[in-house]
């Protein structure tokens, strides 16, 4: 979470778990310890040298359950103390397809892809450890630098209005203040829908970073027609459709957010010089 690292340095010492040394980081204030979440052994100096953990890590690609979060775990168990707080960013696709509901936290969790299986799972090995935790989960990421708009340059279809699914979304740097603010203020065991306000179908979606960009917009097409176009990944999000409610993060993060709608997020974009169509 990078966006978050100023606004944490001046709050606090930050120390970073890094695979690879970073210049920038140390220019931050960030103290860095190398390591790798996928080498246990490299994990050794995390015991007991933080008072409050950020996990952004996400489980590997392949197989069952999330190693990296288990082996964080223990490597926290091993100090005397533990941390007394740990902030876990995870995704709302644990939720699975719920038919355009609303959807609040209290909702079961039924994942139906593998990699939002890897993330209940995550949750749950969090929620049985002895760390205070608070679950932030963020659905689609975006800013100016993280908008899809090759996707929409290389004119991949949406579905058509009538089949169309409801797509939630979130500004990184809105993300990175909720870190902040769940540092600061999130439950324990409590999870938290970090979305913005907006409840847009995906193809609205892409229309309007479209329009903005000067791209032509996405061409429609029935769900039937559309499994031949695109790859699994890409369709496995058009098979789930939710619209998160944010009143929990509003009310108990008292997060204010700084870019409420997508069309607040694009209006931005289309201010920074390094963005454009």
């Amino acid at each position: 979470m990078r966006r978050a690292l100023p606004a944490l340095t001046r709050r606090w010492q930050v120390i970073a778990l890094v695979r690879t040394i970073d210049p920038a980081l140390r220019t931050l204030g960030v103290k860095q310890i190398h390591g790798d979440l996928d080498q246990p052994a490299s994990l050794r100096r995390l015991a007991g040298i933080a008072d409050a953990v950020l996990h952004s890590a996400p489980p590997p690609n392949e197989g069952e359950g999330d190693p990296r979060t288990k082996r964080l775990l223990a490597t926290l168990a091993r100090a005397r103390s533990l941390p007394r707080h740990l902030i876990y960013i995870s995704t709302s696709g644990v939720y699975g397809h719920c038919g355009g509901e609303v959807v609040r936290e209290s909702r079961p969790c039924r994942a139906s892809t593998a990699r939002a299986r890897r993330r209940v799972a995550a949750e749950s090995l969090l929620r049985r450890s002895a760390v205070r935790v608070s679950i932030l989960r963020a659905p689609g990421i975006y800013a100016a630098d993280r908008l899809p708009l090759e996707r929409v340059r290389r004119g991949d279809p949406v579905l058509n209005a009538d089949e169309d699914v409801f797509t939630n979304h979130i500004h990184a740097e809105d993300l990175a203040a909720a870190c902040i603010a769940a540092l600061e203020r999130g439950g324990v065991n409590r999870c938290y829908n970090i979305c913005d306000d907006s409840a847009e179908r995906m193809g609205d979606w892409f229309d309007k970073l479209a329009d903005a960009f000067g791209l032509p917009r996405p061409p429609r097409m029935a769900r039937a027609e559309i499994r031949t176009r695109l790859s699994p990944m890409l369709l496995s999000f058009m098979s789930e459709s939710r619209r998160l409610d944010n009143t929990r993060m509003k009310r108990e993060l008292k997060l204010r957010l700084r870019y409420p709608t997508i069309d607040a997020g694009i209006k931005a974009a289309l201010r920074n010089p390094t963005c454009s169509g």
